[in-house]
């Protein structure tokens, strides 16, 4: 009897873990999605507003200086504060900050609406993953948060997709109204679904200072990365800001060395599983968002499909990488997860390698594109979930939020700089006699840095120990 009355209460848990992971991954979907929805939304936001290109080009940016910005301070809010607050709360500044954008009178305006935006994003999304690890247990927790990461990173790669749908069906409004719902869902159900729990151990309290200096630490250098094109690497105004961002994040990972309660615990970096998965997501992104960022850019302006025709052209990957991404995060369970992001980095490198060798100008989609997409997805499945999981899978218990917030920052910023590198590229060989060059020297870097990223996971990876292990069970 006692068996069964076990065996009842394992089901209704992980009956309980699956609805919690259900409802955080709206969160987190709507937040990947907008990172890259409005993508194909530009041409219509310039149509509106035909005098303020060049502001335009910050609704992009602003919206990823602000994400990447506010994450290690709100993980440490959240830790300290209570992680549903958090997330609701997230998710009501972030439905606002839509509803903002999509009625906006100005391109200034939406710039400002889309700072909101993000501001509401940073703040749910390292709560609603510390929301979920403890609804499962240890050895549950890889292939839980195989599915939270795999519905970012599919969300994010599917944003031209359904963005191009939209703007042609309903308008670039409907870009932004389609958080609408989903947030008023998500924040009523959880009100009754979710547990609060938080870091008991700390006192209410933040060290702002602290979090001063990494806000605008992490937003000065993401400056820089974004607006690199247009600056210049090397010149003037991207050194002061680069020289002022490492002194304000070294002033940081001082402070955070002197003060009891620090907005980010430095003792993290010493669990090499976080190590490894910081180090190689930070590259891993920098190859994936270039990824999705390079395809698009060709299929519209060389093979000259419209938004929506892109977005659908490059839908089997994401569905690819969905597909894979819950059985990787139980494989990396069992046999290592370095084994198997670099596995999927190895797919992947030579998925994109493969395309940069044979594509053409001339459009051959079905017997070249789509197979070389296929193959990739299943690369960025294995590595995209796994690498999440391997970050905060075994993560203790007070540091749930605060160690999402680093595996997410560390990501935000490899994006930033990929795509920044890549536009680059575009804009160089756009002023030579071949333009394409461009995009083959971005497929070039992506499958290096790729590889990079999988050769830095299974050298670095270790797996937690048993102590570890004791700790993120507690």
């Amino acid at each position: 009897m006692e068996q069964i009355a076990e065996s009842k209460f394992v089901v209704k848990k992980w009956s309980r873990g699956s609805k919690v992971l259900a409802l955080t991954s709206v969160g987190i979907m709507l937040v990947s999605l907008d990172i890259s929805i409005v993508n194909v939304a530009f041409g219509s936001f310039v149509k509106q507003w035909p005098e303020s290109r060049r502001t335009l080009t910050w609704v992009f940016s602003a919206y990823n200086i602000a994400y990447a910005a506010g994450l290690l301070t709100a993980g440490r809010l959240a830790d300290a504060y209570g992680r549903k607050r958090a997330f609701l709360t997230g998710l009501m500044i972030f439905m606002f900050g839509s509803i903002l954008c999509a009625v906006s009178p100005t391109a200034l305006f939406m710039v400002i609406a889309r700072v909101i935006q993000a501001v509401g994003g940073a703040i749910l999304t390292p709560a609603s993953l510390a929301l979920v690890l403890p609804e499962f247990a240890v050895e549950k927790r890889s292939a839980a948060i195989g599915i939270w990461g795999a519905v970012g990173g599919v969300s994010a790669a599917s944003g031209p997709t359904i963005g191009g749908f939209l703007v042609d069906n309903f308008g670039w409004h409907s870009v932004f109204l389609v958080n609408v719902p989903f947030c008023l869902v998500a924040f009523f159900i959880g009100l009754k679904l979710l547990n609060e729990s938080r870091d008991e151990t700390a006192p209410r309290t933040v060290d702002y200072f602290g979090a001063l200096l990494v806000v605008f630490g992490v937003g000065l250098l993401t400056l820089m990365i974004v607006q690199s094109d247009e600056w210049g690497w090397i010149s003037s105004r991207s050194s002061i800001i680069f020289a002022t961002a490492f002194i304000l994040l070294a002033s940081f990972v001082i402070r955070c060395n002197r003060v009891a309660h620090p907005v980010l615990d430095l003792r993290l970096f010493k669990l090499p599983f976080v190590t490894a998965a910081a180090i190689s997501g930070l590259v891993f992104r920098m190859g994936f968002f270039s990824m999705i960022f390079i395809n698009t850019q060709w299929l519209q302006t060389v093979w000259h499909y419209s938004p929506s025709l892109s977005g659908l052209a490059g839908s089997p990957g994401p569905l690819a990488a969905a597909f894979v991404a819950a059985p990787a995060g139980k494989l990396g369970n069992r046999i290592g997860h370095g084994k198997v992001v670099s596995s999927g980095a190895l797919i992947m490198s030579v998925g994109i390698l493969w395309m940069n060798l044979h594509i053409k100008p001339e459009i051959h989609y079905w017997d070249m594109f789509f197979p070389t997409i296929v193959f990739v997805g299943i690369g960025v499945g294995l590595c995209i979930s796994t690498l999440t999981s391997s970050a905060t899978a075994y993560l203790p218990q007070p540091r749930l939020a605060m160690g999402s917030a680093l595996s997410n920052t560390s990501g935000q910023i490899g994006a930033a700089l990929g795509v920044a590198l890549v536009s680059s590229m575009l804009v160089s060989a756009s002023k030579t006699d071949d333009p394409i060059s461009g995009f083959h020297h971005a497929w070039l870097m992506m499958s290096c840095v790729i590889l990079l990223s999988g050769i830095t996971m299974i050298t670095l990876y270790r797996k937690p120990t048993a102590e570890q292990l004791a700790d993120a069970s507690a």
